[in-house]
């Protein structure tokens, strides 16, 4: 394991302890707003141990500028579709380029999404929480590469992620605008969402039904043509 590895284990380590031991001396009930604080903390580690990652000199300058061009085009697909309550072809690229070229560089494609489209749909705390979001389902796709899905399992996958990253962003949701912090209030968080993670699940499991597999070709044509050696672990080669 490299030292930037371990670097990023340790931020996740000290986020954990941090946020158990502000749990103890904050209880949900008597300071809201201090627990909308340790949550937003422990996910912009989260986010920084991948950035981490990125940093190692695996990663040179190709494969940057196709990280940097997948995460703009992703951005680009969801803006036209903003006016659809979470019906958004942008979910379904990032489960392709994670498949096709790794955890790190599926976070980062997934990460940048939010944070660059979001300069045109308007930035705020929620930026952080769909910058998670959408990174952990460019990592989680990864391991569809030892599977090999068809269209099928590829659609299902699709959906398990819409769900995910509604249930995510529905935690945010919860701690911002939800008082006390509760289970019961919670589950009417999650429960008011549905059709909200609804209509993002059908919109992947659409798109990666239709344009899956064909995309997922065009990605490893890339790949292989920049001498991209794929991992299944945190992090990614250039062909030796």
């Amino acid at each position: 394991m490299t030292r930037k590895a371990y670097a990023s284990f340790a931020l996740l380590i000290v986020g954990v302890i941090a946020l158990a031991i502000f749990s103890i001396v904050y209880p949900s009930g008597s300071s809201q707003l201090n627990w909308q604080f340790a949550a937003a903390a422990l996910t912009a580690l989260l986010i920084l141990a991948f950035f981490f990652q990125f940093e190692s000199p695996s990663f040179g300058s190709k494969h940057v500028a196709i990280i940097a061009l997948l995460a703009t085009l992703s951005s680009a697909l969801r803006i036209p579709f903003a006016p659809l309550p979470n019906f958004q072809p942008c979910t379904f690229l990032i489960i392709c380029s994670g498949y096709v070229f790794g955890p790190v560089p599926g976070f980062m494609i997934g990460a940048m999404t939010a944070v660059v489209s979001n300069f045109f749909l308007g930035q705020g705390p929620w930026t952080v929480y769909q910058m998670l979001a959408w990174g952990i389902i460019g990592c989680a796709s990864s391991f569809l590469s030892s599977l090999n899905p068809g269209r099928g399992p590829l659609a299902v996958f699709g959906i398990l992620c819409g769900f995910l990253f509604g249930f995510l962003m529905n935690i945010y949701v919860w701690l911002y605008f939800s008082h006390p912090l509760t289970l019961r209030t919670l589950l009417v968080v999650e429960t008011a969402s549905f059709w909200f993670d609804l209509s993002h699940a059908s919109a992947n499991a659409i798109f990666l039904y239709l344009f899956g597999p064909r995309l997922v070709t065009i990605l490893e044509r890339y790949r292989k043509r920049f001498g991209w050696v794929r991992s299944s672990g945190m992090s990614s080669r250039p062909a030796s």
